[in-house]
């Protein structure tokens, strides 16, 4: 379950057995979104890895906490159906860190709704799902205090499950082509790789967590895989 040669700090995790742990998890530069069934010990090795503060939480009263919500260092954006009660012991536990950041939710009956697979964020940029309304680019803009943009990754328009961003880099869907991952580059005006995880599967997004502090990826994630998310993230 380590990674080669780092025999104190975790790097490759599962969650509910699975391998795709950003299906249930999120993360930013100071905060690692979790469901509220991971152990202590899980959310602590992940706040290790990430080097940031773990927050349980369910969103719409389920785990897919990765699926429906996406944040930056300025705020998080949730489904629609984030309950308040949800939206508020978030903003309590965050204030109790110290942090303050603006949490909204995608606009009722927008049909782009799971806000984690259709927004790809950093602290700076986002690329969204090009049929998110425009109410929803609105919120994206307002809440994460980002540009945004309106693309597909690998042909995908679930951007955020195609790709992982970081402030130091891009590391997206093996099968990006070469006008998508020029566009990357010229949005976010960072290095962009293609790579993928869990022993081959493209989608990024799905089993990657990462901000310049560190990264956590699917347990089956393989060694020349980690390598690449190494390279692209900066982390050399």
């Amino acid at each position: 379950m380590k990674r080669r040669g780092d025999k104190e700090l975790r790097r490759l995790f599962s969650v509910d057995g699975s391998s795709y742990i950003s299906v249930f998890a999120t993360c930013t530069e100071s905060l690692v979104l979790l469901p509220l069934q991971v152990t202590d010990e899980l959310a602590a090795e992940m706040e290790h890895a990430l080097g940031v503060k773990a927050v349980k939480t369910l969103i719409a009263e389920t785990s897919l906490v990765g699926c429906l919500a996406v944040g930056n260092a300025n705020g998080f954006i949730f489904s629609p159906y984030t309950l308040d009660s949800e939206i508020q012991r978030i903003e309590d536990l965050t204030r109790a860190e110290g942090l303050k950041v603006k949490l909204s939710r995608v606009p009722y009956g927008d049909p782009m709704s799971a806000a984690g697979n259709v927004i790809l964020a950093n602290d700076t940029v986002a690329l969204v799902h090009p049929e998110l309304s425009e109410k929803a680019i609105d919120v994206v803009t307002e809440t994460l205090g980002v540009k945004v943009y309106k693309g597909t990754i690998g042909g995908l328009k679930t951007v955020g499950m195609a790709a992982v961003a970081t402030n130091r880099g891009v590391l997206a869907h093996k099968n990006a082509t070469y006008e998508e991952l020029e566009f990357l580059e010229e949005i976010f005006e960072l290095p962009v790789e293609i790579g993928s995880v869990n022993l081959g599967v493209p989608l990024i997004g799905a089993a990657l967590l990462a901000n310049t502090k560190g990264y956590a990826a699917g347990f089956e994630t393989t060694g020349v895989e980690l390598g690449r998310i190494v390279d692209a993230l900066g982390f050399l």
